[in-house]
């Protein structure tokens, strides 16, 4: 195995598995096709916090702070998190194309905002480990409910672990059934604590839409089920819906046994900004690479919004590596569906301030 030209991916290294690149594109057509991808990458609440400007054959990515969560992100680590996944969908984008992208990471420290620069100097052929990935940018799911009883090949764990470590990561498999069970009641314990926060509630509220709505941002109600799903242990999701009955109706209406799935911590060895942004193209690699295997996720926060518990789970649970996420992994028929902002709303004329944040829904 070997890491590709651009870092993106790995891959086998016979030439049986590239194939010849497309036909070069003008600066215009890569930045338009490369945005156009990126904003497809998971968010926060889907915030979507990030925006573009382009000067000739160079991107970069902003992270937008008027979409930060103010009350659960004060320090907007969730928001580079989510701005470190749209950095690799924009990566892998330039190797769906051919290109070789070239990456600095928070490259002026005068400006916190400016998450990364991106060039595409050279040319090399896709491997077809890219382009599964890349088929998977626009299908992938959040999942937000329990799994089908099957479980996941040591493999693909052992693969996904491997995909954080070269992104600077580390995902952890909480195998143990006691500390599964420790890692659930503090996902518990955070989900209970925030629906009595009022500026919380008020934040969430703000970001989850009604049936119908237009909105391209938040969370839509086609996005989560209408009525949660318990596993054992039980890892609770946020209440979007408020208790109003939205969300999509169960698929069937027999009885059926729902695990908790595969339980796993991504963690960084640091709590910089940078390994926030690492955490982001972690999270979407494994996101990705897991949708290749027909495996889906559920990601919580919740616990890690909270100083005290997660510092908690930093010594217990992340073995002293700073925990950034909770992800469950595992099989089940996917029939959510998401949103976006269309690439022109995030691609901005140099100089031009991002848009307002939105209004409560």
């Amino acid at each position: 195995m070997r890491r590709d030209l651009g870092g993106v991916a790995d891959a086998p290294s016979a030439p049986a598995e590239a194939r010849a690149c497309p036909e070069p594109l003008a600066a215009a057509e890569v930045i338009r096709s490369v945005v156009a991808e990126a904003v497809w990458a998971p968010s926060v609440h889907n915030t979507q916090p990030w925006c573009f400007t382009a000067d000739g054959p160079r991107l970069r990515l902003y992270a937008d702070v008027g979409r930060q969560l103010t009350a659960a992100d004060p320090d907007g680590r969730e928001m580079m998190i989510s701005c470190g996944a749209a950095l690799f969908t924009a990566r892998l984008a330039l190797r769906s194309l051919g290109y070789v992208p070239q990456t600095q990471v928070l490259p002026d420290p005068a400006d916190p905002t400016l998450v990364a620069e991106l060039s595409w100097p050279r040319r090399a052929a896709v491997t077809e480990y890219e382009r599964r990935l890349s088929d998977q940018v626009r299908r992938r799911r959040t999942h937000r409910g329990g799994f089908d009883p099957v479980p996941l090949s040591p493999a693909l764990l052992a693969a996904l672990r491997e995909g954080a470590a070269r992104d600077g990561a580390a995902l952890r498999i909480v195998a143990d059934g006691e500390r599964r069970a420790v890692l659930a009641a503090a996902v518990e314990t955070a989900e209970r604590a925030l629906r009595l926060d009022s500026k919380r509630v008020q934040e969430l509220v703000a970001w989850s839409s009604p049936p119908g709505s237009p909105r391209q941002d938040g969370v839509p109600a086609t996005s989560y089920p209408a009525r949660a799903e318990r596993t054992d242990p039980d890892f609770p999701g946020r209440d979007f819906a408020h208790g109003r009955g939205w969300g999509l109706p169960q698929l069937s209406t027999a009885p059926s046994f729902r695990t908790a799935g595969v339980a796993a911590l991504l963690t960084t060895p640091d709590d910089r900004a940078a390994d926030w942004v690492s955490a982001g193209q972690a999270l979407q690699r494994i996101l990705l690479a897991a949708g290749t295997c027909g495996v889906a996720a559920a990601l919580h926060s919740q616990p890690l919004e909270f100083g005290w518990l997660r510092e908690f789970v930093r010594t217990r649970l992340s073995d002293g590596g700073y925990p950034q996420l909770v992800l469950r992994l595992g099989t089940v028929i996917q029939i959510a569906t998401s949103v976006r902002r269309p690439p022109a709303d995030v691609l901005l004329t140099p100089g031009a301030p991002a848009g307002p944040p939105p209004s409560p829904a």
